[in-house]
């Protein structure tokens, strides 16, 4: 309910109750205050009260959470706090602002917790053992800045805001979230996950730039806009994230952008993601966690490495902080759309946590096979000076200060925006043309394609770029099932009309794993059934190696990587996240049941023989521009009866 007696900040700040304080629009911040209930699951976030209304709730949610996905993390306990919103203000900023402490906050004994050297090892270790060995294309790796903090906690926290409402600019949160034992204050640039009224929204963002000295121009930032590094970190999370919509919208997501968010210190680029879907919010949220930007891809393979190179838990970074707002309809309850509430759920990034005294910023970077270990140290400090900077806990740039004074869009801005400047509108767009049309234009309605009337089902290796490839076979009119590895039975193996062998991280001559022993045993029964199959990526090697086909690391991992290649006399651009191929003597076109696509080197990149094909490359990836009508190509060769 929105609060009508007048509003006290001091008689708020000493009362010790939990409160919220949300910077969401330019000229007002949000006030929330009400009780604080901790939860197990996301299920258990109370979206109605006692008495069955609707009620308003802001949730931190941290890291550990993704333990109901079952992934791995190193468990902290720290609590999924709700604060149930019984009284929900408008203030005005500048009101606000006035009303704020200035007050110094002095930090002691301020460090980073792993030095620069140690994380550079670190860096070193995750590009050799894990994108080296074929475990993922990217991984967030974070360490901790940290210092003690001598003032009452309140007032830091309520200092710090003020510093950010008055000195950052282009957060999609400013925050100061206060409840009993922690204090949780700062500008996250990144929305997680939105659902308002069905529509799901996912922003993506990637690349850091961090501002020289004297601040950002369009010659410094064009050269960050040319990295391959920076580019292809972007398009790597926008596919991750676009796994996740093609698992919770109908119609799987369509991207627009890129644009660039520009902040006091730092500018990232950024895409948005956009679909439709009848799920709870709670849900949404669970099929989300979390964001690839802050974890790496795949996901469930991304969090097992966090859990082996991170050496502490990451408590909420990295996690969101979701508001649960009752719609205008909610008394009606059941609307047909699936929930009475909306979401708006920002990453918890960006943020310094007050815990018993002691300060906390977490920050990453994210590793991929060009990273650069100084380079990604240096990107840590970018983002730590970002946030420290903002809360004026370290001096801050004159000109990010003039740039930040233009935060209302009505006054002239005292700085131009970047984005403004034709060559970097002209540098953006071009990235475009990189991509695949499918998941930038309007789709046809799902199952009206040439196969209409058939299905398949896809077994799911621990990559949900499964999700984003059922999403296509269903626009190719398949009705498709996803089913993971380890829930697929030799029933369904034997039953499926078109096996779909999907892919997964990992080394697929590993002669332990119990996910390559399941997907070697589900490939072989479906080719000796004779009935059609597809296999792609991972399962395209051990597809390869049942037919005798050697297995080998590459000399670079393919991770992220779009190639123009000859599949079957047409020639594919397609999307790479591969770390082995297969391989044969250069020349060979076939062997003894097949017929292989191969380059120059004799990498193989296709396979068909009867009643089945395979492909190396992700046909699904947004760097597929070919990839639908490759996948289209592929499938109707293995639907083909043997001996037509």
């Amino acid at each position: 309910m929105t609060g009508s007696d007048p509003f006290s900040l001091q008689a708020l700040a000493m009362s010790g109750a939990p409160f919220a304080l949300l910077a969401r629009t330019p000229d007002t911040v949000e006030v929330l205050t009400g009780e604080v209930l901790d939860v197990e699951l996301l299920a258990d976030i109370p979206l109605h009260d006692t008495e069955g209304a609707p009620q308003e709730v802001l949730a931190l949610v941290p890291f550990r959470q993704v333990r109901e996905r079952g992934f791995a993390c190193h468990d902290d306990d720290a609590p999924l706090r709700c604060l149930l919103v019984r009284e929900h203000r408008l203030v005005s900023r500048d009101e606000l602002i006035a009303a704020l402490p200035d007050v110094a906050v002095p930090l002691v004994d301020a460090r980073f917790d792993i030095d620069d050297d140690s994380y550079a090892d670190i860096v070193r270790r995750v590009i050799a053992d894990e994108i080296g060995r074929g475990e993922g294309a990217n991984f967030v790796i974070r360490r901790d800045f940290t210092a003690e903090v001598p003032t009452d906690a309140t007032t830091a926290a309520l200092t710090w805001f003020r510093a950010l409402l008055e000195h950052e600019r282009g957060a999609y949160w400013t925050f100061a979230i206060v409840t009993p034992g922690h204090v949780a204050v700062g500008a996250s640039p990144e929305a997680h996950v939105s659902a308002q009224d069905g529509v799901v929204t996912m922003n993506p963002i990637s690349g850091t730039f961090r501002h020289p000295e004297g601040g950002a121009t369009s010659e410094t930032l064009s050269e960050f806009l040319r990295s391959t590094k920076e580019t292809e970190e972007l398009f790597m999370v926008v596919d991750e994230e676009l796994k996740m919509m093609s698992a919770v919208c109908s119609d799987g997501g369509r991207i627009t952008g890129p644009r660039l968010k520009e902040m006091s210190r730092l500018t990232h680029t950024e895409y948005v993601l956009r679909g439709r879907s009848r799920m709870d919010p709670r849900d949404i949220l669970r099929e989300t966690m979390f964001a690839p930007t802050v974890t790496g891809s795949p996901m469930q393979n991304a969090c097992t490495v966090i859990t082996r190179h991170e050496r502490t838990p990451r408590g909420y970074y990295s996690g969101v902080a979701a508001l649960f707002t009752p719609r205008d309809d909610a008394d009606t309850q059941a609307t047909g759309r699936g929930s009475t509430h909306d979401l708006d759920a920002p990453i918890l990034i960006r943020t310094a946590y007050l815990v018993d005294g002691r300060l906390r910023v977490p920050v990453g970077a994210t590793l991929v096979r060009h990273s650069d270990p100084y380079g990604e140290v240096a990107e840590t400090h970018g983002k730590a000076a970002g946030v420290l900077g903002a809360i004026g806990a370290i001096p801050r740039d004159r000109v990010a200060e003039r740039a930040a004074a233009s935060i209302d869009e009505d006054e002239p801005a005292a700085e131009p925006r970047l984005a403004d400047d034709p060559a970097i509108s002209e540098l953006l767009a071009s990235r475009n043309a990189r991509l695949a049309a499918f998941w930038l234009n309007p789709q046809e309605a799902v199952g009206s394609g040439p196969f209409a009337g058939r299905s398949a089902l896809v077994v799911d290796a621990e990559d949900r770029f499964t999700t984003m490839l059922a999403h296509q076979l269903r626009h190719l009119g398949l009705d498709t099932t996803i089913v993971a590895w380890n829930d697929v039975t030799d029933a369904q193996v034997d039953d499926a009309e078109l096996l779909v062998a999907g892919p997964g991280p990992g080394d697929p001559r590993d002669p332990d794993s119990a996910r390559m022993q399941r997907m070697r045993s589900v490939v072989a029964r479906r080719r000796e059934s004779g009935l059609p199959l597809l296999a792609v990526c991972l399962s395209h090697q051990i597809l390869a190696d049942s037919l005798s086909i050697d297995l080998a690391p590459l000399a670079a991992p393919h991770q992220g990587l779009q190639k123009s290649v000859d599949v079957f006399g047409q020639t594919a651009s397609i999307g790479f996240y591969n770390t082995f191929t297969a391989r044969v003597a250069p020349g060979t076109a076939s062997v003894a049941e097949a017929e292989l696509a191969t380059d120059a080197g004799g990498d193989v990149y296709a396979i068909r023989g009867a009643g089945f094909a395979s492909v190396q490359g992700h046909l699904e990836s947004i760097l597929s521009r070919d990839g639908l009508t490759t996948l289209e190509r592929l499938v109707a060769h293995a639907l083909t009866p043997v001996g037509a």
